[in-house]
């Protein structure tokens, strides 16, 4: 039997019920037109509760679907919100469950990682933390199968992160996911400014995002640096608030989604 790492925040963040949970998605889903004509090696997709900011993410995971048969390994990093981390945590389970069934770690991908300096264990760094638990499910329900390598990003510069990124690159099979928050508890207007701000930063590729920007600064700077040393193209996909979504205007969070795509030209 699989060790598994439970679903922490069901029933808070998203419905933890998998009826209600699959039809929560597929409303998300289709509300969005999707970008057909993109093919996103990479995504920046917030991780609030799916009141705030699914329909955010959505915008980015309706991305895959010309490619859910294709897309077999997902490596997923996200910003630790419980337990302080040096370096970049991976659980010791096997395996992560929600309420649409459990996902297998990429043991494989996970060896070849394992013994670089900015690399822990510890599933108690992943016990409670939802930055990466809010985006299985729409991976469960967009993609056709995958397995999964979840890294909880703490203070880490982007060299470090880029280079577990470059070991796992791989090709087609292989989508990378950044889990990020934007500014958090300003008013509506100045959220706005802030964020439009960073989001015309994170558009070309400056790795010098701060946590007060994006929650997952740290992440998010990594995957800025590999997307430039790749010559990836990165595109917003959306950008609100929680205050356009279902908070009040006095202390709102920033959402917004980005895809990275491939130059087929570049080597």
């Amino acid at each position: 039997m699989l060790r598994t790492r439970p679903a922490a925040v069901a029933g808070t963040f998203y419905p933890g019920d998998s009826r209600t949970l699959t039809l929560t998605l597929d409303q998300l889903l289709s509300d969005v037109e999707p970008e057909t004509s993109l093919h996103p090696k990479a995504l920046i997709v917030p991780h609030a509760g799916y009141a705030y900011s699914g329909s955010t993410a959505a915008r980015a995971y309706a991305t895959l679907a010309p490619r859910a048969n294709e897309i077999r390994r997902v490596i997923l990093l996200g910003p630790t919100h419980r337990v302080a981390v040096n370096g970049m945590a991976l659980p010791e389970v096997e395996a992560f469950s929600t309420p649409l069934g459990s996902i297998r770690l990429d043991a494989q991908a996970i060896a070849s990682i394992a013994d670089l300096p900015q690399i822990i264990f510890s599933d108690s760094v992943h016990a409670d933390e939802h930055s990466l638990e809010v985006h299985l499910p729409f991976l469960q329900r967009v993609l056709d199968s995958f397995t999964l390598v979840p890294l909880a990003v703490g203070h880490t510069g982007p060299e470090a992160v880029a280079e577990v990124l470059n070991l796992l690159w791989g090709g087609p099979e292989t989508l990378i996911v950044v889990s990020s928050d934007l500014s958090h508890f300003l008013p509506y207007a100045t959220a706005q400014r802030v964020d439009s701000n960073t989001c015309r930063h994170i558009l070309q590729l400056d790795t010098h995002i701060h946590p007060e920007q994006a929650c997952g600064a740290f992440p998010v700077n990594g995957l800025l640096l590999a997307a430039n040393r790749r010559g990836l193209t990165p595109t917003l996909l959306g950008l609100c608030n929680s205050g356009d979504t279902a908070g009040d205007r006095n202390r709102v969070v920033g959402y917004a989604a980005f895809s990275f795509e491939e130059d087929s030209r570049h080597d």
